[in-house]
């Protein structure tokens, strides 16, 4: 044979050696689903048999593809084998109303993806996956059939969020550590993410804002994120001391998965995505509850001028309450707070309440003879119940509780439950003590009781060291505010104390669940034997910034007497809104807010910034057309800064218009509030 073929025919038959990889294939979409605007599409695939979904926004991918399914306890996981074996589109397009909130009016536009699949193989088990696509978000959930009489205890979620967001920033507080969600926000590149609470936000480096949080968290435990590898993140459910994490019996939806999705980040905070996600009231008729401002036996506590247990410095007694009382209403102040008027507040209560009784006060607190003088004065007392972490023991006591709240007419409680992470207190009557998780799923179910049993008694609900917001609101609107966060107490005592950029971090963290009970308003800006790292005119600004229903006027009577210019902002500033305009902001530096009174025509503006000082031009545009307003201004002075001159504040009028530009100037760690009220 020539040396040519035969050179040709060994390389023929060494070909297959050397011949390239063969390509995996990509897997195939089952179905597809686009925003009402085409602005966000989401696709599920499978690949061999697992389910993934991905999203991309106007062309662009912004969810490389992503897992989804459980671990089961002793059962086969519910993540391979799977086919799609029915699907089909829905849209909504309405307009809701809000009973209270940061707007009236609420617009649920989106379309609606239902898939259900199917195993192939084995136990032929089906799961139903719900995709609800806005033009500024993604919410998606599972749905289990009813299929067996026997509970799904699940060990785990597999749901994963990979984002395509290399060079991301992101703005997160640690989840499964010990204070709960009371930290400082990091600002850190996506790759130094460990394992978060959410909201968690991301900015690209596009400038695209994105923030996954979750919608109506119902007897389920709630969802922390930990970065697997890259940009990519696992759900990990907050565990249940038996060692699950969640136990339902089928039929059962989990909550949403949300993703929101935002070109700013005041557009980021403009969502309304959890509140569509959440089912309608449930409680129809709400308007026994007011929205209002509120002060009380508390800032004195923190700063240690009094006591939450009795003795010589006892702050809950009948005499100093009286004192609130007639502060508020000169004031016109709906509400007065006590912390410490029941028994139990003596000894080491942190972490053990049960020695408190709901029921019964202490003997130096006239808590009868203080309801009928509030009513009298046309104000109402707020309820307090510190459960220590003890949470069986108030749940014994919950409704005799409640009923006295109810007799004597105090109709917000504020609520408390301080333990460390994992150390909530389950007495089953057993004879055996469990420790849950403040999000865990038992936890879940305990603050969705109390918002029902308060309910029942016209009575709003107010928890501190709660679980996190997740729209709820919505179904619930006697669950008016919560903590969750690092409030303005860590002000006062921190180690760090709340540094200027904690607010603004909040406004596009914390607040995208919803309001928060910062307790503002210190214009002392003194905390126990530390500075606030605040301007006087930022704390007005914050009553603006920060949305509750309830707002406190945290600060004691006798340091408003001090401030009666700058106390005149808090005296006039409303609580609830007609509707609300995120003018300019980003994460971390700086925002500013319009927002228009409920059922009025005076608008309200307020913007504060980090440690930086910043000059914004701030157009107008929000006001009325061809109408006149005077602008009450109450800003930093010229030479303010919240390290040494944080008193230098000026308050000044002008007339404006929605044609006008109107400069905001605000100091390092400063602020500024407006109140523009139309001329007549």
């Amino acid at each position: 044979m020539p040396m040519r073929r035969l050179c040709l025919l060994l390389l023929s038959l060494a070909a297959p050696l050397f011949s390239a990889p063969a390509i995996a294939a990509e897997p195939l979409v089952v179905a597809a689903v686009d925003s009402p605007g085409k602005v966000l599409r989401v696709e599920l695939s499978l690949d061999e048999g697992r389910i993934a979904w991905r999203a991309s926004r106007l062309g662009e991918p912004i969810v490389a593809p992503s897992r989804l399914g459980f671990l089961l306890r002793d059962a086969e996981k519910l993540e391979r084998n799977f086919v799609l074996v029915e699907q089909h589109t829905s849209a909504r397009d309405e307009t809701w109303q809000q009973p209270w909130g940061e707007n009236r009016l609420v617009r649920d536009h989106h379309v609606e993806l239902r898939a259900r699949f199917a195993e192939s193989m084995r136990a032929k088990r089906t799961l139903d996956l719900v995709f609800r696509v806005f033009d500024d978000g993604i919410g998606f959930r599972y749905e289990f059939p009813q299929e067996s009489a026997t509970d799904v205890v699940i060990d785990d979620e597999l749901t994963e969020f990979n984002l395509v967001a290399p060079a991301a920033t992101a703005w997160w507080i640690p989840a499964g550590e010990w204070n709960r969600y009371e930290y400082l926000y990091q600002r850190t590149p996506i790759e130094q993410v460990g394992q978060v609470h959410t909201p968690v936000t991301f900015r690209l480096a596009s400038g695209l804002h994105v923030a996954i949080h979750e919608a109506a968290l119902v007897d389920y435990a709630g969802m922390w994120l930990r970065r697997v590898e890259g940009t990519r993140f696992k759900a990990v459910l907050s565990p249940a001391s038996e060692g699950w994490k969640v136990r339902r019996r089928a039929p059962f939806t989990t909550p949403w998965r949300t993703l929101r999705v935002a070109d700013t980040a005041a557009a980021l905070y403009e969502s309304n995505l959890e509140l569509n996600l959440n089912a309608p009231n449930q409680l129809g008729d709400t308007s026994w509850f007011k929205p209002a401002k509120y002060v009380g036996v508390w800032w004195e506590l923190h700063l240690e001028n009094s006591t939450w247990a009795t003795g010589p410095k006892h702050g809950a007694t009948t005499a100093n309450t009286r004192r609130y009382i007639d502060f508020a209403a000169e004031n016109g102040f709906r509400g007065v707070l006590v912390e410490g008027w029941n028994r139990g507040w003596d000894g080491q209560w942190f972490g053990d309440g049960n020695d408190f009784d709901f029921t019964r006060a202490t003997d130096d607190f006239d808590l009868e003879g203080l309801a009928a003088y509030a009513k009298q004065r046309g104000v109402h007392l707020v309820g307090h119940h510190e459960t220590g972490g003890a949470v069986s023991h108030y749940e014994r006591q919950l409704g005799d509780a409640l009923d006295l709240y109810r007799r004597l007419g105090i109709d917000v409680l504020k609520s408390g439950y301080v333990a460390d992470a994992g150390q909530i207190e389950r007495n089953d009557g057993d004879g055996l003590v469990h420790r849950e998780w403040h999000d865990g799923q038992w936890m879940v179910r305990h603050h969705e009781r109390v918002v029902r049993e308060a309910a029942a008694r016209h009575i709003a609900v107010n928890p501190h060291e709660p679980v996190k917001d997740t729209g709820l609101r919505r179904t619930w609107p006697n669950w008016v505010s919560r903590e969750g966060a690092r409030g303005m107490e860590y002000a006062a005592w921190g180690n760090p104390p709340n540094p200027p950029e904690h607010e603004v971090n909040l406004v596009f963290t914390r607040m995208l669940a919803g309001p928060m009970d910062f307790t503002p308003g210190i214009l002392s800006l003194m905390g126990r034997k530390q500075p606030l790292k605040s301007t006087l005119a930022r704390q007005l600004a914050l009553y603006v910034v920060l949305y509750s229903p309830i707002q406190m006027v945290a600060d004691l009577p006798a340091n408003y007497a001090r401030q009666p210019e700058a106390f005149r902002f808090i005296r006039d500033v409303a609580v609830d809104w007609e509707t609300t305009r995120v003018l300019a902001g980003e994460v971390g530096d700086y925002v500013v807010f319009a927002r228009r009174e409920r059922g009025g025509d005076t608008w309200f503006l307020g913007g504060i910034t980090d440690e930086n000082g910043r000059v914004l031009d701030v157009p107008l545009a929000f006001l009325e057309p061809k109408r006149r307003y005077v602008a009450e201004i109450y800003r930093d002075g010229d030479d303010a800064h919240w390290r040494d001159n944080p008193f230098d504040f000026v308050r000044e009028t002008r007339e404006v218009g929605s044609a006008d530009t109107l400069r905001v100037r605000l100091a390092a760690g400063g602020g500024q509030a407006i109140r523009f009220v139309p001329k007549r």
